[in-house]
């Protein structure tokens, strides 16, 4: 089916000012705020330092709107309370079964040595296993790798999982970029892929660069065309309303690309 680029575009929302531990200044702006802001319509909804707590239902209440939402089973790395072995997988399946705009789940700052060692693989196929059979519908399990991640002994989990959603933690890596995704590609084969876009430099905690980004978007674009990954998530709203540089750019490019129709 035909779709457009805009279709392959997400936002990553968090909680509102929850960057506020990098050098942000205070933000407003909520994910679905975020979603209306840059013209996107698929939201991955992750927890931040361990907020939202459950329940998720407001959240998700304000998200219906949108074509697809995506809620992290385990939330970033400071949310410690995720931790536990099973994260916030029940309160995903309950949500899913509320809201039909929900289309799976996502473990955020998953890959390091210590999230790897509370959650052994097993327990990931066990994630995968109840999204795929629990609801109406089979919900996707989804991943975060950073570059810095290509070569750390993760295969395995990106085999389990049915997408992976790929990050250039530091804004120089970008002009690596075109050697990077093809490591990625050779570790996800037959996979769901999204690249991951920051809009601010959070791997060197300043503004990014326009120029990086726009090289990143626009390659983005490219791979999107030739169907090596399916889109761009941009990261996020709580740098969206601070008038960064990054942003206005990324707002206008959206805007222009978005209806470009992809077969």
């Amino acid at each position: 089916m035909t779709k457009t680029v805009r279709d392959g575009f997400w936002i990553w929302g968090q909680e509102a000012n929850s960057h506020s531990i990098y050098a942000l200044g205070p933000s407003r702006m909520t994910a679905l705020e975020g979603a209306c802001f840059l013209g996107v319509r698929k939201c991955m909804r992750v927890v931040m330092e361990g907020k939202p707590e459950v329940p998720f239902d407001q959240d998700s209440l304000a998200l219906a709107c949108l074509d697809e939402v995506v809620w992290s089973v385990v939330g970033s790395g400071g949310s410690q309370r995720n931790d536990d072995g099973w994260g916030d997988l029940d309160e995903v399946l309950r949500q899913a079964r509320r809201f039909p705009n929900i289309t799976g789940g996502i473990l955020d700052d998953f890959l390091s040595p210590r999230r790897r060692e509370i959650f052994p693989p097993e327990r990931v196929q066990e994630f995968c296993d109840r999204l795929h059979g629990e609801v109406d519908r089979p919900l996707d399990l989804w991943v975060v790798l950073y570059d810095h991640e290509l070569q750390a002994p993760v295969r395995e989990y990106l085999d389990i999982c049915d997408g992976s959603t790929f990050w250039t933690w530091h804004s120089e890596d970008i002009a690596n970029l075109e050697a990077n995704i093809d490591t990625f590609l050779d570790l996800t084969p037959g996979k769901r892929r999204l690249m991951g876009c920051y809009l601010f430099d959070y791997g060197n905690n300043r503004e990014m660069p326009v120029e990086r980004l726009r090289r990143q978007c626009e390659l983005g674009l490219e791979w999107m065309r030739e169907g090596v990954i399916e889109g761009l998530i941009f990261c996020s709203n709580c740098c969206a309303d601070l008038g960064l540089p990054a942003v206005d750019w990324v707002r206008r490019w959206i805007a222009e690309v978005g209806d470009e129709r992809l077969a």
